[in-house]
């Protein structure tokens, strides 16, 4: 994150000491006031879930444009803290205290999002779910259960590899495909089915496709028998929507139905997203 040019000035902020802890942008009259050394270590933080949970300083440093003795400085920080670990290498990662805040981030999402799904289960029959990126891993962070006797039910907190869902790879298709080269190389692509794509050429070509067409489906992938379709939203934060059942009932009629209001619910959504974040403290 940059500072904006028009900042009037840049006072340090101290400490009860004197010691300097940060700096304050001062933005022009009617703007805001942004603390830099926050704005540069959540740039550090979202870098490294970019970059798959882990990178060394120099690879920070080329992709947040920081100077390295700023990255170190920032870095050190957030290692005492607990939300940084230091590998045995020059390899950082997320730390374990990050889960809570996302745990419970997700489920204020969930909560927020789920009279989305509810619309998208009284129209479809079938189950309707709510997940994100994070780090190598897809998250559900709400369900909405279909109406059948049997329906496909994901426990919300579930971690599965993106490879092999539809939610996971309509995520990754919203990314650059280098970024997407760098998530999967931390990340074992292993086969859950017979049907599972796990040849990286054949993976590229399946997320080109998904951009073309705008959503992404898991036909057998993940669990045989199970089918899914989902869209991802284009937000600063990556979710994905989507709707599951079994392959009896997940037809490609029902398919077809379902993609025009996945699109309708993740646009609803992401406008609520936008009015969130615009609403004043």
């Amino acid at each position: 994150m940059q500072t904006s040019p028009a900042a009037a000035d840049t006072p340090d902020i101290e400490d009860a000491s004197g010691r300097v802890v940060g700096t304050t942008t001062v933005a022009p009259a009617g703007g805001s006031t942004t603390v830099q050394a926050v704005e540069r270590t959540v740039a550090l933080l979202e870098a490294m879930a970019d970059a798959g949970g882990q990178a060394t300083l120099s690879s920070l440093a080329l992709r947040s444009g920081l100077p390295m003795p700023t990255i170190h400085r920032l870095m050190r920080t957030l290692v005492g803290c607990g939300y940084v670990r230091q590998g045995p290498g020059r390899e950082y990662s997320l730390g374990p205290r990050l889960v809570r805040l996302g745990d419970s981030a997700g489920r204020l999402v969930g909560m927020w999002a789920r009279p989305r799904l509810v619309e998208l289960v009284d129209a479809l029959g079938e189950s309707a779910n709510l997940a994100v990126l994070d780090g190598t891993q897809v998250v559900y962070i709400a369900q909405e259960p279909g109406r059948h006797a049997m329906r496909m039910f994901t426990e919300v907190g579930r971690r599965v590899p993106p490879h092999c869902t539809a939610v996971g790879k309509a995520l990754l298709a919203l990314m650059p495909a280098e970024q997407v080269q760098e998530l999967l190389r931390h990340t074992e692509m292993t086969a859950q089915t017979e049907s599972t794509i796990i040849d990286p050429a054949a993976f590229a070509a399946e997320l080109e496709r998904i951009r073309r067409c705008g959503y992404a489906l898991d036909d057998g992938e993940q669990e045989l028998g199970v089918r899914c379709v989902a869209v991802a939203l284009d937000a600063p934060v990556l979710v994905a929507v989507s709707v599951s059942g079994p392959s009896t009932r997940m037809t490609d009629d029902l398919v077809a139905a379902a993609v025009p209001r996945l699109r309708s619910a993740a646009r609803a959504l992401l406008d609520g997203m936008a009015r969130n974040a615009a609403s004043p403290a």
